[in-house]
Formats: C-alpha cells, sequence, structure tokens
C-alpha cells in the first residue's frame, strides 16, 4: 500500500494525495495550483490517475487548493461519491463557483482556457455525502473489502477535518491543514487518535515559530489604531472563507463590546464570495467554540456591526472610491493574486499614509509576496504601482499551525505515529520540520516528492 502525491509536494498549493492498495483507490482532496502562470497551468494538465478507477474522495476543507479540481475527476469520469462535513460542502459550492467566475473573466481578457462548467460543479454536489465529526463510516467495495473512516475537527477553517482511514489492516492520518492557536470562533484541532501507522502532515510553517507575545485581538486592534492614526486607507486582502469571518468577529468586538474604535468609521466588505461564506457560517452555529456560542446569544449575530458596509455587486464596490477620508476595506484576494482587492491596491499602494494589512500566508510568486519582500513598483494591471504605504503582516492571524503546534499534535503525550509524510509546504519549511520531528522523536519522516509513492 502506497500514497502519491499529486501536488502540495515541496509547495503549499494543489492538494491531491491518493491512497492505493492495488484494489481500493482513495484521494484525499483534489485543489488547484495557485501562485503565477508556472503553476496555475498545470490545472490544465490530465491527471497522472485514471478518476474512473477512484473508489472515493475526501475533502478536508473548502480552500481552493484543496477543492479546485473536484469538477476535473467528474469529467474524467468518476462516479463515486465525495466525502466532507455540511460546512464543507456548502462553502465548496462557493469557492467553485468563484474559480468558474475567474476562469471566466481570465479567458474573455487573455485567452486562458475554462477547465469546467457549472454543470460540473452541479455534478460533483450531487455526488457529496456529509460526515459529521466523529460519525464512523464504512465503505463496502465491490471486491468485498471494508473501509472505515472518521472525520475530526481540524480547527483550520470553518467546518476543516483531518481524516482516519483504516484500510487493509493500518490506520492513516490525513492532517488537511492543521489549524492555529486560540483561533475565534473554531474550536481547537482535536488530538490525534493513538495507534497511527502514517501521518500525511502539513508543513506551511514548519520551519517558524508564530509570535505570540500578544493576544490575537490585541495584534488586531494595534494595527488598526495605528492605520486610523495615519490618517489614510486600511487594505485588508482577506482569504474570503475564515480569515474574513474572523476579521468581523474581532472588529464587532472592537467596536460593541471594548469600543476602541469609532462607530463612523466606515468598515467596507468588498467581496461577494466573503458575504455568501458568512450566511454558511450563520447556517450552522453548533460548530462555534463556546465564547463564539456566548458571543452569538449576547448579540444575536457574530459579523453585523456599526459602521459596516457590505458590497456585493460592482457598482457598490466603485462607491468606496468616493468615500472620503479614513476607512477600512476588506476584499479578496487573500494573496492578492485577483480580486477586488487589485483595484484598491491601483488607488491606495502607493500614498504612505494608506496602510495594507497581510492576515494570511502568501505564496510563492504572488503579488502579496512579492509586495512582502519589499518589490517596488509593481505591476498592476499592466501599470507600474510604487509601493509607498505601510505593510503590516502578522503571523499569529495565520490559519496554519506553527512548528510547535505541529510538534504537539504529532506528539499526542508520547503517543506520536510510526512514520511521518511531509506534505503542503515549501521546501525548507518542510526539511526543518524533519530534522525537528527527527531529533526530537526519532520518528520516520519522508518530505513527499511530486508523483513519487511512499510505501505505507
Amino acid at each position: 500500500m502506497d500514497i502519491s502525491f499529486y501536488g502540495a509536494a515541496r509547495e503549499v498549493t494543489g492538494s491531491c494525495n491518493l491512497l492505493s492498495d492495488g484494489k481500493v483507490k482513495i484521494l484525499v482532496d483534489c485543489g488547484a495550483f495557485q501562485g503565477g502562470d508556472f503553476l496555475e497551468n498545470r490545472n490544465e494538465h490530465t491527471f497522472a490517475f485514471d478518476p474512473k478507477e477512484l473508489t472515493a474522495v475526501m475533502v478536508t476543507h473548502s480552500h481552493l487548493d484543496h477543492v479546485g479540481r473536484l469538477p476535473l475527476l467528474v469529467k474524467g469520469g468518476f462516479s463515486g461519491y465525495f466525502y466532507a462535513t455540511p460546512p464543507t460542502v456548502d462553502l465548496t459550492r462557493l469557492i467553485l463557483l468563484d474559480a468558474l467566475e475567474v476562469m471566466t473573466y481570465n479567458s474573455r481578457k487573455f485567452g486562458t482556457p475554462i477547465l469546467y462548467s457549472e454543470i460540473d460543479i452541479n455534478n460533483v454536489m450531487a455526488q457529496f455525502k456529509t460526515v459529521e465529526y466523529h460519525e464512523e463510516q464504512i465503505i463496502k467495495t465491490v471486491s468485498g473489502q471494508e473501509i472505515k473512516f472518521k472525520f475530526y475537527d481540524a480547527g483550520h477553517i470553518f467546518g476543516s477535518a483531518f481524516i482516519e482511514i483504516n484500510l487493509s489492516g493500518k490506520k492513516i492520518i490525513f492532517s488537511g491543514d492543521v489549524g492555529n492557536a486560540e483561533v475565534p470562533i473554531l474550536r481547537e484541532t482535536e488530538k490525534l487518535p493513538n495507534d497511527v501507522d502514517v501521518v500525511v502532515c502539513e508543513s506551511t510553517y514548519g520551519d517558524r515559530l508564530h509570535n505570540v507575545q500578544n493576544k490575537r485581538q490585541e495584534v488586531i486592534e494595534k494595527i488598526i489604531k495605528s492605520a486610523i492614526d495615519r490618517g489614510g486607507v486600511l487594505m485588508i486582502p482577506a482569504f474570503s472563507v475564515e480569515r474574513t469571518q474572523e476579521l468581523l468577529y474581532n472588529l464587532n468586538d472592537l467596536i460593541q463590546h471594548k469600543k476602541l474604535l469609532p462607530r463612523d468609521i466606515p468598515i467596507f466588505l468588498d467581496s461577494p464570495l466573503s458575504i455568501d461564506a458568512t450566511e454558511v457560517f450563520r447556517r450552522y452555529p453548533k460548530y462555534y467554540d463556546e465564547e463564539a456560542i456566548k458571543f452569538l446569544q449576547a448579540e444575536n449575530d457574530l459579523f453585523e456591526f456599526p459602521g459596516l458596509r457590505v458590497c456585493y455587486n460592482k457598482e457598490e464596490s466603485k462607491k468606496i472610491n468616493s468615500t472620503p477620508g479614513v476607512k477600512i476595506i476588506i476584499a479578496g484576494a487573500g494573496m492578492m493574486n485577483g480580486g477586488r482587492i487589485m483595484h484598491h491596491a491601483l488607488r491606495y499602494l502607493s500614498d504612505f499614509r494608506n496602510t495594507l494589512f497581510f492576515v494570511g500566508y502568501q505564496a510563492n510568486n504572488t503579488l502579496g509576496r512579492r509586495i512582502l519582500e519589499g518589490e517596488s513598483p509593481v505591476d498592476i494591471f499592466g501599470e507600474k504601482i510604487s509601493v509607498r504605504c505601510k505593510i503590516e503582516a502578522v503571523s499569529i492571524l495565520s490559519a496554519h499551525a506553527d512548528q510547535k503546534k505541529i510538534l504537539e499534535w504529532l506528539n499526542n503525550s508520547g503517543h506520536h505515529p510510526k512514520k511521518i509524510f511531509l506534505n503542503h509546504g515549501e521546501s525548507q519549511a518542510c526539511d526543518v520540520l524533519r530534522d525537528k520531528l527527527f531529533s526530537e522523536f526519532q520518528i520516520d519522516v519522508t518530505v513527499a516528492e511530486y508523483e513519487i509513492p511512499l510505501e505505507v
């Protein structure tokens, strides 16, 4: 039995893991590649496996780099079930429709291909089966084999899971993305089960620690107040699922409870996907942590507060520019590789009074990464724009675990797995985490390589 990696191998995009014992073939995630033309062109490549032969597809969470190529599996002949938690199913539909809209726009403007249609997305949704946390599921194959699997709360984004699969006498865990510590709204990442043979573990921040000297709310408060004091515009490129909702939750607390932000400062949520995703959060309060439930009981809504202006259509978005003075703009995409944030960057990056606040991971080759690394001027819609505004970036706001939490999660009070395969991390992060795991726990650790199977 082996696991092959068709994405997220020494990179943080295109997650796609194939578990096979020769008869049973289980795919865990099938994400899009993101981060510049070189990576994104790989989305057009034919799969190195036959989708018709897949027994099942299991989805850890709804980020595009984990679900973006699901429709291509259906187009390729996959007729089985996709398994995911209820929030993940609802959010996946939104993510795929948004990706289709982006592809359609890019096709008109640049002549790039549209990889799938709304019909393909509808077919994916029709093949989903929802799975609640901790409910053991059994798949019986035509050859008489039984596949048992279970979802656990990964604490990464709303509805995210790590997956335990029992196949051919082995217990294998796919981490998906492991959540950061003390994330608003979400429950903490559940403990790793005992007696695990192999864990496929993400390593996005495997080479570093988040700055935890200050609490998340204090960090947000400090940066927002500083931006307001500068008298300019605060731009926040935010991922539409989770990061935006966390920001709204934090801003709600700062305004309603702590009275630290003036109510007359307009806060624009300029992202249709974020607005739709927030409605999914509202539909599933049972997935909130205890603090969020108490907040909900007191306020009736986690995401609504004075000063918030929701911009769903383009006309509403354009009105932001005519709003004078200090303002806060939350817009996608989180890595500035598209979306409405690009229009705001074009307008506001060159003014020293303004602030650009990164609240998530910036992958290689994205505009966000280039700005973080000091590039100026940058190209936006064919124009060279000087970056004169203040740049803020805080890793504590990441949705991913840092090295310390990954180590704690994998060790689980001494009950660590027999083998670990590291994926979903750039080379340095993978290698540093591999060496750290071996030195601390003497665990057999291997870094995943693209299309090279590893024996379970």
